[in-house]
């Protein structure tokens, strides 16, 4: 086993160490540290890919959410074992609609600001950085109603705090909940390895919502949703969320498909919301960033 330190280490949730203080960032529209410093999806893997480019390593495990739609060439993801609950959890509140008006809810998350808003646009989102104990700490010291974690994250740490919120008000980011065994290609013994770890269903779900990421050429700055389920007679749901930031503009969409070509249900739904003018939208949302 070997331990790596990744950029997103050093910044984390992309805020370099002198950014504004918390009780600063938290009167931005939208968290301005998210264009200070690594800021891309792969701040939180290339070390550890470089590793195994090098041969330093043989199996990379990472957060699926983290990991970019193009990996670099040589490597592959062997292996996705059973998948958490990919849900965001609500902090704070009994439950979403609970919130009073104007209440202050903190998050780090672009999508999550996006979907929150999208829902109730009198809400307070406000920027929340740090680990899961410091932004649960934050959320009884700095006067938030709520706060928004993913529900996998609270449960690998054995918290019990939080209530799941429901996939028509926010929709996943692509791969929460699962972890994603990466290998260099070719390497049988740790694709062999990592394919006992595998559960299929996990897999097929990974593979779907990855698809999206690569179709909208999502990154950190682009507030996008995923999540794919599976039903009954070999069929796989999908539903996408791509919005502005500050929940003024948004598409969602729903697709249906066969599970055994998860990819392609992938590159049918991100063909729909390019259509409805995903693209455009987010390209916009990065520009509102910089």
């Amino acid at each position: 086993m070997v331990a790596i330190r990744t950029s997103g280490d050093e910044w984390p949730g992309g805020a370099p160490a002198a950014s504004p203080s918390g009780e600063e960032r938290s009167r931005y529209a939208v968290p301005a540290a998210t264009a200070a410093g690594p800021s891309d999806k792969s701040r939180f893997v290339k070390e550890i890919e470089d590793a195994l480019l090098r041969e330093d390593i043989d199996l990379a495990v990472h957060s699926a959410k983290d990991v970019p739609g193009e990996l670099p060439d040589g490597l592959a993801i062997v292996g996705v074992p059973e998948r958490a609950d990919p849900r965001d959890s609500l902090c704070g509140a009994s439950e979403f609609d609970a919130l009073p008006e104007g209440a202050v809810v903190g998050t780090a998350s672009l999508r999550r600001r996006a979907q929150l808003l999208a829902a109730r646009p009198d809400l307070d989102v406000r920027d929340l950085r740090g680990n899961v104990d410091t932004r649960l700490r934050r959320l009884d010291e700095d006067g938030f109603a709520a706060i928004v974690i993913a529900a996998a994250g609270l449960a690998r740490l054995g918290r019990d705090e939080g209530e799941p919120i429901s996939i028509a008000v926010m929709t996943p980011a692509p791969g929460q909940g699962c972890l994603a065994l990466e290998a260099r290609a070719g390497h049988e013994k740790a694709s062999e390895l990592a394919g006992r770890l595998t559960h299929r269903d996990s897999l097929v779900c990974l593979t779907a919502e990855r698809a999206v990421v690569q179709g909208l050429g999502a990154t950190c700055h682009t507030p996008v949703g995923a999540l794919a389920h599976l039903l009954d007679g070999g069929k796989l749901c999908l539903d996408v969320f791509a919005g502005m930031p500050d929940g003024s503009t948004w598409v969602r969409d729903t697709l249906v498909g066969e599970a055994g070509d998860p990819a392609a249900l992938g590159r049918a739904v991100t063909e729909r919301m390019l259509l409805a003018g995903a693209g455009e939208l987010l390209e916009a949302a990065e520009h509102a960033l910089q």
